[in-house]
């Protein structure tokens, strides 16, 4: 039968093309788009680092704000009591009734200089929160597509941060 004759050169053509169809398949994809896709993966992978920097910087500058507003309080507190000491000695050397005065306006003082440090603390936190739902709004925007409302951004910061 002249078709089994003629199996070898047909099986041998077949087996050219296709080792030519697997080559072009090689190269085509393996030297040509893969290194455009690994180029693509490598620069989300530098952006999602140089993010995770950004919020690690933005996080190591609310910390550094939170340890000056400390500061700031135990400061005024100290002042707060030097001012109470110096009052209360020379309270001491008048009368019973100008020593309960001078007590009364260094209490009012004391009292107004924690509720300043109280708003300022507050302020304080609420420009945290503020700064951490921003940063958390772009990194969701950034790394998943998904827009997100500065409301649901306030209300996953404040859970986080109740969290600790």
């Amino acid at each position: 039968m002249p078709q089994i004759n003629q199996l070898a050169l047909v099986a041998t053509s077949q087996l050219f093309w296709l080792l030519l169809v697997l080559a072009f398949i090689y190269f085509g994809i393996g030297r040509m788009m893969l290194p455009k896709i690994q180029s693509t993966v490598d620069a989300r992978d530098r952006r999602i680092a140089d993010d995770l920097a950004a919020a690690q910087a933005a996080r190591a500058a609310a910390d550094e704000t939170e340890t000056a507003y400390r500061a700031r309080i135990d400061e005024s507190r100290a002042e707060a009591l030097r001012v109470a000491a110096e009052a209360k000695a020379s309270s001491a050397r008048a009368t019973e009734e100008r020593m309960q005065a001078a007590n009364a306006a260094n209490a009012a003082t004391v009292e107004a200089a924690e509720t300043r440090i109280r708003a300022a603390t507050a302020g304080a936190l609420a420009e945290i929160e503020g700064v951490a739902a921003e940063a958390a709004r772009d990194m969701v925007q950034r790394l998943a597509g998904i827009s997100v409302g500065a409301t649901e951004a306030g209300r996953a910061v404040k859970a986080a941060m109740a969290n600790g």
